[in-house]
């Protein structure tokens, strides 16, 4: 089940899915651990003898956020109860604190006695073995607490602080459920402690008069000692809860909103994507530069890990989109988190915690019988690249001076060192991480990298350095159309496999990966070939349903839905997949009438998204259901590249402003 309304501030997480569960709790990194292994955390009100959980099937919800911020609106309505409700959540974007208020409102024009229950399945540390959890008399509210993790638990209502019921209990133990069911009679039992594999569950009673309405204030501190908990229980009794929320609110607003952009050339729905964009794109950061891929614990059923890694190379994307939005203190940490792992070899490994240990791999150190580096190449391109895009937005050159050796001369002299002897990069695992061999995206990304080095080169005046790079960007390319342009069909192969004779044995499976041959920088977008190739792209991999987008490449097996019509539907459509073509669109377009195609892939996008504006990594492509992780970091970021792409591109065409920002960015537009 996607997770919907994310709320975070870079060091704490709090996810739902699509039934306005709490799943998912990441403290003190975005990403990890994960205090809930994924486990339900229910939300419930008894009124009049009943009771219904929120993943009760007569609730309508609505769940979005309020405009332009990180604090939700949900809409909750319940006819046999006759009660709505309306939450907003947030996250303070200062302290390490879940909100939730909660207004509830008669629908029966009646006077009542309404009771709203909270449960807690937590696992601190990803474990429940060791787990505590007791009232605290002094704090008013419930303590889970293992090692170096505190959660408190406490409310405020109209009348009073503090929780009004308790229990505290055993879970999957004994045939235990959980003190959840012990709430359903609208009564807990006030049990003061449990140690082992526990949970908790509290709740808080609310008068409601005939028609009238009543709200509480729920709230979920963190932190790493009880005395901190304490203290931030403390500031909130002290601010207030509504104060911290609206200060919450408005400075998310400003954030999302602090660069002028005129997005009067687009229809208000992609504007407002673009605004939740950025929003959704924030939470998946930590606060100490990793960008995280997606933070999505459902994916665990599937895969047997999750997404929550960083990928250099989808973590450069982000921050190139980052740099388009003006968040440069964002990409600045996401850089500076690069030098950090990358180390003293001039390549990066596969994915990484947001810590900066190495995280999992699939990448083997030995195939055939021969030792092979574990690796995907585009990863550490794209890196050099994207940080030469923040440079010349920027152009913080104090900032730049630590990362020049680490992040520019080593990995782009190991770049020309892992050549082979035509001048095409080494084997190495492809953008999909499925295959391994000499990859037309990765050579794309390559010649980037290397035109990225010559200009920092240039720049500090090291000149020779500057000439061999750009040597190697050019020799790259002449490879490109060498060995990976095949003249007779009209497009790049998107793999080719070393031969014992020196040759390549070529894959010519259309793959959207094929992109890269214009988006670095590799050749110009209007490049015949560029144009032939993308024409295939779009001819043989757009989904032939009601759904439509683009197909991953033809054939494509992961989470794949359709098995036998595969002509017509070659794969799930996915978000970056279809809106790779609306950026081709847009440098492509001469005229503002030639944007029209870019915008519809946008449209297409835009219609994809949950109703609170959250993108999946790809959709089922006849019901157009959320498929695999979602929001996936890397949809958003796409959807902000393209957005200011089109923007930039109109304004050079019709000569309107866009903002101070895109005209940095592009020269063009001055």
């Amino acid at each position: 089940m996607p997770r919907n309304i994310p709320v975070g501030n870079g060091s704490l997480l709090i996810a739902f899915d699509q039934d306005y569960r709490l799943r998912d709790v990441y403290y003190p990194w975005v990403g990890l651990p994960n205090h809930t292994g994924g486990h339900v955390q229910r939300f419930g009100v008894w009124v009049d003898g009943k009771f219904a959980w929120i993943e009760d099937a007569d609730w309508q919800r609505d769940l979005r956020y309020k405009p332009d911020t990180m604090v939700t609106e949900v809409t909750l309505r319940h006819e046999k109860l006759g009660l709505e409700l309306i939450c907003h959540d947030a996250v303070d974007y200062h302290s390490p604190v879940y909100f939730r208020r909660i207004v509830v409102t008669d629908l029966t024009d009646t006077a009542r006695d309404v009771r709203v229950f909270f449960h807690h399945d937590l696992s601190l540390g990803g474990s429940p073995v060791g787990d505590t959890v007791a009232y605290d008399p002094d704090l008013g509210g419930l303590v889970h607490y293992k090692d170096d993790v505190y959660f408190l638990i406490n409310g405020c209502d109209e009348r009073k602080c503090g929780i009004d019921h308790f229990a505290t209990g055993a879970k999957r133990i004994g045939g235990a459920e959980g003190t959840w069911r012990d709430a359903e009679d609208g009564h807990l039992s006030h049990n003061a402690i449990a140690q082992g594999s526990v949970d908790s569950t509290v709740g808080f009673n609310l008068h409601l008069s005939a028609g009238g309405s009543s709200h509480v204030i729920y709230w979920l501190a963190a932190g790493d000692s009880y005395e901190e908990i304490q203290a931030l229980n403390q500031k909130i009794l002290t601010k207030t809860a509504e104060r911290m929320m609206t200060r919450t609110e408005a400075y998310w607003r400003l954030w999302a909103c602090k660069e002028p952009v005129d997005f009067s050339p687009l229809p208000e729905p992609i504007r407002d994507l673009y605004m939740r964009s950025q929003l959704i794109m924030r939470t998946q950061i930590d606060n100490g530069g990793a960008i995280i891929a997606a933070n999505d614990s459902d994916i665990t059923h599937f895969a047997g890990d999750t997404y929550s890694y960083v990928w250099p190379r989808d973590g450069a994307l982000v921050a190139y989109a980052l740099v388009l939005a003006g968040h440069g203190e964002l990409s600045r940490a996401f850089f500076r988190f690069c030098e950090r792992v990358i180390g003293d070899r001039g390549y990066f490994l596969h994915k990484y915690h947001p810590t900066g240990t190495l995280a999992s791999s699939w990448h083997p150190r030995i195939l055939d019988g021969q030792t092979v580096l574990p690796i995907q190449q585009d990863e550490t391109a794209l890196v050099i690249w994207a940080l030469r895009e923040h440079f010349l937005v920027f152009r913080d050159v104090e900032f730049i001076k630590s990362l020049y050796n680490p992040l520019v001369v080593d990995p782009a002299n190991w770049m020309l060192e892992h050549q082979d002897h035509n001048g095409l990069p080494r084997p190495s695992w492809d953008l999909w991480e499925e295959r391994r061999g000499v990859h037309t995206f990765t050579v794309g990304a390559t010649i980037g990298a290397l035109d990225a080095a010559a200009g920092f080169a240039r720049d500090m005046g090291a000149m020779d350095n500057a000439a061999r790079f750009k040597e190697g960007a050019e020799r790259m390319r002449g490879a490109l159309m060498r060995h990976l342009w095949v003249p007779e069909q009209q497009r790049f192969a998107r793999m080719a496999t070393p031969t014992e004779d020196g040759t390549y044995r070529l894959d010519m499976t259309v793959d959207a990966a094929n992109y890269g041959v214009f988006a670095f920088g590799a050749l110009p977008a209007d490049d015949p070939a560029v144009v032939a190739e993308m024409k295939a792209i779009r001819d043989r991999l757009w989904i032939d349903t009601p759904i439509g987008g683009v197909a991953r490449y033809e054939r494509d097996y992961y989470q794949q839905v359709e098995r036998e019509d595969i002509e017509r539907i070659p794969g799930n459509p996915w978000v970056i997949c279809t809106l790779w073509l609306a950026q081709h669109a847009i440098e492509v377009a001469k005229t503002e009438e030639e944007l029209a195609p870019a915008l519809e892939y946008l449209q297409w996008t835009q219609q994809r998204a949950l109703s609170s504006g959250v993108l999946a990594e790809q959709y089922h492509p006849t019901t157009g259901e959320p498929y695999s992780v979602s929001p996936l970091t890397w949809s958003h970021a796409v959807v902000i590249t393209t957005v200011m792409q089109y923007l930039m591109k109109h304004a050079e065409l019709t000569g309107r402003r866009v903002g101070a920002l895109a005209e940095l960015i592009n020269p063009d537009l001055e």
